[in-house]
């Protein structure tokens, strides 16, 4: 409840290395995540999120679990990892664990995608 009556990391960053926007369509959950990488660690990470409490806490719950980890290590964060540490989520919404951690992961393949170029 926490995580959703008070968000952490809610808001746009200004020119992300990385960003990802993933929605479902059954839902209409729809989640935004930004980042700014220093040295291939995660040093700011913010999220805009569409959904219910569950999709918001889960959005906050990825930030706090992704900043300060290498995206390689961020790569690794399960939706198991953010309902886990949420204390567990019911299971009809457990797809909103999915949504969050899938943000962060197009987020960071956008910044890999950039470093290539």
């Amino acid at each position: 409840m926490d995580h959703f009556t008070n968000p952490r990391n809610v808001g746009i960053i200004e020119n992300p290395d990385g960003y990802g926007k993933v929605g479902n369509p059954v839902c209409g959950d729809l989640m935004e995540m930004y980042i700014k990488v220093e040295n291939d660690v995660i040093k700011d990470i913010k999220f805009k999120t569409f959904g219910c409490g569950s999709a918001i806490a889960t959005s906050s719950m990825v930030t706090e679990i992704a900043m300060g980890k290498t995206v390689d290590e961020a790569l690794k964060i399960t939706r198991n990892d953010v309902a886990n540490e949420l204390d567990g989520l019911p299971p009809q919404k457990m797809h909103c664990s999915n949504l969050a951690a899938d943000a962060l992961y197009e987020a960071i393949k956008d910044y890999k995608n950039k470093k290539k170029k």
